[in-house]
Order: structure tokens, then sequence, then C-alpha cells
């Protein structure tokens, strides 16, 4: 199928990629342009924004490619008064931003533990705040959200902060999903599992001893499938929630993950 999203504006917090590759951000813009958004890409690193933005355009679609730290209330708001300014409208926002840090209550100091919730829950609740009533106002909507299985089960490493800013992250979206559902505003969320992305390389790997290698070798072996997913699994369900064909869809949450969450492994 082609032109799923023909029409839509959709504004992606996180459209850029840690390192070389395809992250999950960088897919979703890939795969939304692909199926004929008109795209705006924020993300802190502006190189990285326009590198997905020149992936996009090879697709034959045009997406806007904006430097914005979207923890801070001013650069999100920039990121959404932006997309209105090129476009008048925002139909699809997908917060894709977050990450992780290691240890239990004992290690994360107190800064950390609320950044982390800054970082991984806070500027959704602000970008949600901001755009829902828009879309709102316009007829309709639809958000998705980016978690992660750590929201849901305990992958055998304390990340302590990163899995309850998650499991909040996953709740707060259904709540929100019921307030705007009968304003026409969908609120969904994809959350992946143990994904063979640029991030695991270039940030996961290195916290974990350096051996990037070894890395990927242990979450292959630790997915029923026998090994990670990549972005463009992350990146096709929440094409599927931003499109039509998920119109009586939300407070849902579509898990991708290779069966790992359905099993008794760590991760």
């Amino acid at each position: 199928m082609t032109d799923r999203l023909k029409y839509k504006v959709a504004l992606v917090l996180g459209a850029g990629s840690v390192g070389e590759g395809v992250g999950n951000g960088r897919a979703i813009c890939v795969l939304f342009g692909r199926e004929g958004a008109q795209l705006v890409g924020a993300d802190v690193n502006l190189a990285a924004a326009e590198e997905t933005a020149r992936l996009v355009k090879a697709e034959g679609a045009t997406m806007a490619a904006l430097a914005a730290d979207v923890t801070q209330e001013a650069d999100l708001r920039r990121a959404v008064d932006e997309t209105l300014a090129r476009h008048g409208r925002i139909d699809i926002l997908v917060n894709n931003v977050g990450g992780s840090i290691p240890g239990g209550p004992e290690e994360i100091e107190p800064d950390a533990w609320r950044a982390q919730f800054e970082f991984n829950l806070h500027y959704v609740y602000q970008s949600i705040r901001m755009v829902a009533p828009l879309m709102a106002n316009q007829g309709g909507g639809a958000i998705v959200n980016l978690s992660s299985i750590a929201g849901l089960r305990h992958l055998g490493n304390d990340l302590a902060a990163y899995a309850a800013s998650k499991a909040g992250l996953q709740h707060f979206s259904r709540v929100a999903a019921v307030r705007y559902a009968p304003k026409g505003v969908r609120i969904n969320t994809v959350i992946p599992g143990l994904m063979n992305t640029p991030l695991v390389a270039q940030r996961l790997a290195k916290s974990q001893g350096g051996d990037a290698a070894a890395l990927i070798a242990k979450r292959n072996a630790r997915t029923p499938t026998g090994k990670m997913g990549d972005a463009w699994d992350v990146a096709w369900a929440a094409v599927y929630l931003a499109s039509d064909e998920a119109k009586f869809v939300t407070g849902a949450e579509i898990v991708v993950d290779g069966g790992l969450s359905a099993t008794t492994r760590g991760g």
C-alpha cells in the first residue's frame, strides 16, 4: 500500500539517529515520507535531522529539519509553531525522544532520577498539552508515543529510572487517550523490545564495557526469534497507528519485541 498518510502533516520529535545508520526516528520519517506525509523533524542534533531530511527527499517527499531540545519548553513550542507556520496544521505527532541510565535506587542520584523523567515523560506531557487541543480544534489527529518493554517488565538490568518513566509514559498515554477520544484525537504507544539500532553500538555498548559485537550477540540470543528487530519494525507500527487504518484504535499499545515480553528471559 502507498499514500497511507497522504496530505497529512507530521511532526516527529527525535527525527535524527544516534550515530550513522537508521534509528527509530529516522526510519519513522522515511516511511512517513514514503506514505505521503509532509514532515517536520526536530532533533537536538541538527546535522542528524538534516541527514534524515536527505533520506526523506530521496523518497520523493519533503521534510523540514529543525534543531530543538524538546525537553526545553521553549524549543518544543518553537517546533510546534514552526510546523504550524509551514503547514497550518498538525495531523500526526510522534514523540520519539528518550534514553536510559543504569542503576537502582541506591546508585541513581536524585538529579539524575528527575532528569530521566524529564527526558522520557515530561516532554511528552508538554507536547500533548500543546498539540492535542490543536488537533481537536481541526477535527482530529493521531499521536504516537515511543516507549520500551522496560516499562512492562524487568529486563535483567537495573534501569530503575528508565523503567519507571517508561511505565509512566505508557499509562499517561492511556489516560490522555480517553480524555481526547471524543474529540477525534487518537493517542497510542509503540513499545519496542531489543532492537538493533545505532544506539546499541554508540551508547549502550559503551556503558556496558565497550564490546558492541558481544552486546549485539547477547541481545540476539535473548530474543525468542534469535535476533533483534530493527528500526523499520518500529516504524511500520508507527505508520499503522498514524494512519486512518487505525481510526478506531486509541489508548492501545503495539509491542514490537519478537516475543521477548512473553517469556521469562531477561534483556
